[in-house]
């Protein structure tokens, strides 16, 4: 059980660290390149990749979240990490996905279906930066406290 509880750890930390990799990629390259272009060019490139960003973006966060709440299960039935660590970082996971029906469902489609007007584009489009940022930042701490807590857990081999 203690090597399940450890593979899990571990593996629930890579998932959160590439979710975290690609929040952060998509608010340094993506968000600057819509606010660059015109609301009528961005309201077009948002309808031809919405689609893409979701088939790219949901696998991942849903994937970091579920492993990161397993490994809070198998943590509790044998303790082998610093389980309060990972009982915030699955809390942080979980709040990245809620982000989701929250805010951006609903943004997204306004976007992808062109129908806000384009003179409220480069508003929506900074408020959605806002939002995004602010889950990048759960995404990057849920991935940092895994990380701890597989450290103090000696999750990592030690030598002979």
């Amino acid at each position: 059980m203690e090597l399940a509880a450890n593979a899990v750890a571990v593996l629930a930390t890579i998932a959160l660290g590439l979710s975290a990799g690609a929040l952060v990629a998509e608010g340094a390259i993506l968000v600057p390149f819509w606010q660059s272009l015109q609301p009528h060019s961005f309201l077009a490139w948002y309808k031809e990749h919405a689609r893409l960003l979701l088939r790219f973006f949901a696998p991942l966060e849903i994937t970091a979240a579920g492993l990161t709440l397993a490994a809070v299960t198998l943590n509790w039935l044998h303790p082998v990490a610093a389980t309060q660590l990972l009982v915030l970082s699955a809390f942080l996971a979980v709040a990245v996905l809620a982000a989701f029906p929250l805010y951006f469902q609903t943004t997204n489609a306004s976007f992808a279906a062109g129908t806000i007007t384009p003179a409220r584009v480069p508003e929506d489009l900074h408020r959605w930066a806002r939002w995004h940022w602010t889950r990048t930042m759960l995404g990057v701490g849920a991935f940092i406290l895994t990380l701890v807590a597989l450290v103090e857990g000696a999750h990592l081999p030690r030598p002979s």
